[in-house]
C-alpha cells in the first residue's frame, strides 16, 4: 500500500480517516498502523460497536463488508513468517495440493511461537532465511511474503522426506514448462542450499 499521511485527511473525522485508510488497504487496518496517525485505538472499539469493522486477529481489523483473507491475516499476525514450499508454490500456480488451513512456512531457527504449532514449519539459518524472498498476491489480492519459484523448487526437493513425491514431481514438471524459469538461478540456489546435485538430478529426470 502507498504510504499515506495525516495531511491527506484535512477536515475529516478520526473514523473517516480510518475508513479512508482501510479503503486504500483492501479493507484492513491494524492498531499499529493507527498509531502513525496519532489516533487513539479507542476508535477501533467504537467502530466495532457500530458494526463498521470486526476484529480478525490481535490488533487486526477488517471492514465488515469484506471477506477475510486468512493468508493475509496470518501474514500480518506473524511478520517473521515466510510462506514456503507447497503453500508458496500454490500462490505461484505450481501446486496441485489443495489449500488448507495448515501452511508450509519458514522461519529463522531462533524464532519460536505457539501460533506456529499447527503449521508445517521449516527452520533455517539466518544466512538463507532471505534467499529468494519476494512478495505475491493471495487469491484475494493481498500481498504476502513468499519465496520465489526457484527457492521453492529447491526447498521441496531438499525437504522431500516431508513432502509427497507426487506433489514434487508435478511442481518440478510444471516449473520446467514455464517460459520464465531461471535454471541458472535454480542452480545457484541449490548450491547455496547444499542440494545442487539432487536438484539437478530431479531436473534431468523431469525435463520434457
Amino acid at each position: 500500500m502507498e504510504k499515506m499521511t495525516i495531511k491527506e485527511f484535512k477536515d475529516k473525522s478520526n473514523i473517516e480517516i480510518i475508513q479512508e485508510f482501510m479503503k486504500n488497504n483492501n479493507g484492513y487496518i491494524t492498531s499499529k498502523e493507527l498509531d502513525m496517525f496519532d489516533i487513539h485505538r479507542m476508535y477501533l472499539s467504537i467502530m466495532q460497536e457500530k458494526g463498521l469493522i470486526e476484529k480478525v486477529a490481535a490488533g487486526i481489523y477488517i471492514d465488515t463488508n469484506k471477506i477475510e483473507d486468512n493468508y493475509y491475516v496470518f501474514s500480518l499476525s506473524m511478520p517473521n513468517v515466510i510462506y514456503s514450499h507447497m503453500t508458496a508454490l500454490y500462490f505461484h500456480g505450481l501446486s496441485i495440493k489443495a489449500p488448507t488451513d495448515i501452511y508450509d512456512i519458514t522461519v529463522k531457527r531462533s524464532y519460536n511461537s505457539n501460533h506456529l504449532k499447527k503449521h508445517n514449519v521449516f527452520y533455517v539459518s539466518d544466512d538463507i532465511y532471505e534467499l529468494g524472498l519476494t512478495e505475491v498476491e493471495t487469491p484475494m489480492g493481498n500481498k504476502v511474503k513468499v519465496y520465489d519459484i526457484e527457492r521453492c523448487i529447491c526447498d521441496i526437493i531438499r525437504s522431500k522426506n516431508r513432502m509427497d513425491f507426487e506433489y514434487i514431481k508435478h511442481s518440478v514438471r510444471e516449473y520446467l514448462k514455464r517460459k520464465d524459469k531461471d535454471l541458472v538461478k535454480l542452480s545457484l540456489y541449490a548450491e547455496k542450499l547444499g542440494v545442487k546435485e539432487v536438484v539437478m538430478d530431479y531436473v534431468s529426470m523431469m525435463y520434457e
